[in-house]
């Protein structure tokens, strides 16, 4: 019996069978088991965790959710210790929360297209809960500039910070609870609908539009064209937000919010990525991260209309490999191949050895085109520079943020638009060519 096995039973009082990791769940553990006839969800805060208090706040934000007539897990138990790490315990729904499968097993073909205006209701609803203590109430744009200041300068994210600066709504003197990530994936779904919202780590008082904007975000469409989770229409979202009582934003309210909720991931995916490049982490879903962070900076071109989606083929179905003499046959890249073949082909025991071993493929596959295409890149990206008199990217962000080039700024554009593709070209192709309006 396993350590959080041993701790479960003793705080339930019951035998726990079928506990198993989930995939889900990038900056927390969840888990799922039975204890006696109940089936459960545990999620739990690593241990060490930075915030003790956040799962004690996530079950009253539950509660709270529950009151106001929003669908989530009945909360069965929570606590500030279970293994070494504050817990909470809740019922397991039925339904599914992978995108992929919502959005394209027949299954779901008679629920997806209603579930734009479903959502709309749910946040109408979940933009009436009463608040909890100690939620966070920061200005929105401030605290992502601030977040973003920990990181290298990238001069997409500052053309992103300049133009909400220049484009942000009046203040709309609304204030509610906001959930902070309510998209596809963090919703509980089946064949009837929505059974439950879930993952309430990042919620926050604020201004209800940015859970709308965030549920429009291109990341959470998932190739799908259709803006809303890739579920429906914006139409449709604010439509069933007004029909249950909210007070929808403008449709260019609600874009500002949508380039804010790109930024916002852009910055994220820099942040998970942090806890590899410092060591605290060493999991290869956390390394690739990094190299997913040019699919953020290509979206926000596209939100701010300064890209077109594309395609590019790619560099592997072109590659030309050689051998090396004296190294024996295979060479090098064939046995890249070789490995990531095997990891997308060996019987993993459970979904989350199934998702890395899918992460730790596409890793090599970038390993692979950065080998092929590596030093033509560079070569490329300092001539755009000494173009622009920058050394490096953070030469040119520094001048984006204090406008010394914006009488250049159809070249500066330019520049960031090549720089973005090639890193895509490498990192994910594909996204090049995805949808974006």
């Amino acid at each position: 019996m396993t350590a959080v096995e041993a701790a479960l039973a003793a705080r339930l009082g019951a035998e726990i069978t079928g506990l198993r990791r989930l995939s889900g769940g990038a900056s927390r553990e969840t888990w799922s088991f039975d204890a006696g006839d109940r089936e459960l969800i545990l999620r739990r805060d690593p241990p060490g965790s930075l915030d003790p208090t956040a799962m004690a706040r996530e079950a009253a934000l539950l509660a709270s959710a529950a009151a106001a007539g929003v669908p989530v897990p009945a909360l069965a138990d929570h606590g500030g210790d279970l293994a070494g790490a504050p817990f909470l315990i809740m019922e397991r729904l039925p339904g599914e929360t992978i995108p992929r499968r919502l959005l394209r097993d027949d299954r779901f073909a008679g629920v997806r297209p209603r579930l734009a205006r479903d959502l709309g209701a749910i946040l109408a609803r979940l933009h009436t809960m009463s608040p909890v203590p100690d939620l966070p109430d920061a200005d929105p744009l401030d605290a992502l500039a601030e977040h973003y200041a920990n990181f290298e300068s990238r001069p997409a994210v500052e053309l992103a910070l300049r133009w909400l600066a220049d484009h942000r709504p009046p203040a709309s003197g609304r204030k509610a609870v906001v959930h902070g990530d309510f998209r596809n994936g963090n919703l509980m779904i089946d064949e009837t609908g929505v059974r439950g919202v879930l993952d309430w780590e990042l919620t926050h008082l604020g201004d209800p539009a940015e859970d709308l904007g965030w549920l429009c975000a291109k990341a959470w469409r998932f190739g799908s064209p259709d803006p809303v989770g890739g579920f429906g229409s914006r139409e449709d979202l604010l439509a069933g937000y007004a029909d249950a009582g909210g007070t929808p934003p403008t449709l260019e309210e609600l874009h500002w919010w949508e380039v804010y909720g790109t930024l916002r991931w852009t910055i994220l995916c820099r942040h998970q990525a942090e806890r590899y490049l410092n060591g605290s982490d060493l999991s290869i879903e956390y390394a690739v991260l990094g190299r997913k962070v040019c699919e953020q900076e290509h979206d926000l071109l596209l939100a701010l209309g300064l890209t077109e989606p594309t395609t590019v083929q790619d560099p592997l179905e072109t590659a030309q490999t050689s051998d090396a003499p004296p190294h024996d046959r295979p060479n090098a890249s064939t046995l890249i191949d070789a490995v990531g073949a095997f990891l997308l082909q060996a019987d993993q025991p459970d979904d989350r050895l199934r998702f890395h071993s899918r992460v730790a493929a596409s890793a090599l596959r970038i390993a692979r085109r950065e080998l092929l295409l590596g030093e033509a890149h560079k070569t490329a990206h300092e001539q755009r520079l000494r173009n622009l008199n920058c050394e490096t990217d953070a030469d040119l962000a520094k001048a984006i943020r204090e406008g010394t080039l914006d009488a250049r700024m159809d070249e500066v554009n330019e520049a960031v638009r090549a720089s973005i593709a090639d890193k895509l070209t490498v990192a994910n192709p594909r996204h090049l060519s995805l949808p974006g309006a």
